[in-house]
């Protein structure tokens, strides 16, 4: 119902090039930049303008876009209210998208939630980054992302989505059986300052959030090995090839020796986990459904983020 050049804009809106909101809107640039293009002609108002090799929207294109955000809430809120006059049980087919830990820790409780509470729903799940969730939410190719609050997606204030905090995680310390802290109870984040570091490549949530962590601490990380599954960074903190940073709820495999040391002094580290919707979209029953059963699983996680992570 709503104009789809105005996805192509708002993409373009959060990337800066068209090439990258071509891709995420599943078009070729060439199609993407048509499409804006007989958009302005049709308002008879330019819309991009070139900087260096990027664009950016013009003030009339950002007047546009908020007319446009309010127009796509409006018809989230629309779709929610027809749904509330179907009788019956919740049905239909409700899209999660979200990253790793939560993929594997927080989702499929959920859906299981959901199995036995609305059995006419059909439920699906895509490990995703943050960034691309938000991709996946505006072109309406998932309903609700489970994402961390990383500087990477959009601020609380973008009018174009919700969202909602589920749950604080603390991070912890991975090390090998053989570190001298090996033992304790509890350590400083600042303690590590010279060990060399197991990371994440750059450009992902895991490694942003590594960096502000220690930087936070006072100390920029030697980050000597990158490694984006858990499984292989387990198995070079295990030889000694380095320390990591844990989430309190992510299970490493058991056949890497490792040890889990909770972060006690100050700063200690958590991510922030949050459930977003489109705005508007969260009053549908099927969503609605959804956030609601994300909310009773965190809530059965209190116990386990208060208290040493899983091995």
């Amino acid at each position: 119902m709503i104009d789809r050049r105005l996805r192509v804009l708002a993409a373009i809106a959060r990337h800066g090039t068209v090439t990258v909101a071509a891709e995420v809107c599943r078009m070729t640039p060439s199609a993407a930049s048509h499409q804006i293009q007989a958009l302005a002609r049709e308002l008879d108002v330019p819309l991009l303008e070139a900087v260096g090799r990027g664009v950016r929207l013009t003030p009339a294109a950002r007047t546009l876009l908020a007319h446009g955000e309010i127009l796509t809430a409006q018809w989230e809120h629309a779709r929610a209210d027809l749904a509330a006059l179907r009788a019956g049980d919740v049905g239909g087919t409700l899209r999660f998208c979200g990253f790793s830990t939560a993929a594997a820790a927080v989702v499929p409780a959920a859906l299981e939630h959901l199995r036995r509470e609305h059995p006419a729903l059909r439920l699906h799940l895509r490990e995703t980054e943050p960034a691309r969730s938000f991709d996946l939410l505006a072109a309406e190719d998932t309903d609700i992302a489970v994402v961390v609050a990383t500087p990477s997606i959009p601020p609380a204030t973008d009018v174009a989505f919700e969202q909602l905090a589920l749950y604080d995680e603390p991070l912890d310390v991975l090390v090998g059986p053989d570190h001298p802290l090996a033992g304790r109870d509890g350590v400083g984040l600042a303690e590590f300052a010279t060990d060399p570091w197991v990371g994440s490549n750059p450009g992902r949530a895991y490694h942003q959030l590594v960096m502000l962590a220690c930087t936070s601490a006072g100390f920029a990380p030697d980050v000597a090995h990158y490694a984006d599954e858990w499984d292989t960074g387990a198995a070079l903190v295990a030889r000694g090839f380095g320390v990591a940073l844990v989430p309190r709820l992510a299970e490493l495999p058991s056949r890497h020796d490792t040890r889990r040391i909770p972060i006690t002094t100050a700063p200690v580290p958590i991510r922030r986990v949050i459930a977003a919707v489109r705005a508007g979209s969260g009053e549908q029953p099927m969503i609605a459904a959804g956030l609601d059963a994300l909310r009773y699983v965190t809530t059965a996680l209190a116990p386990a983020l208060a208290g040493p992570g899983p091995l």
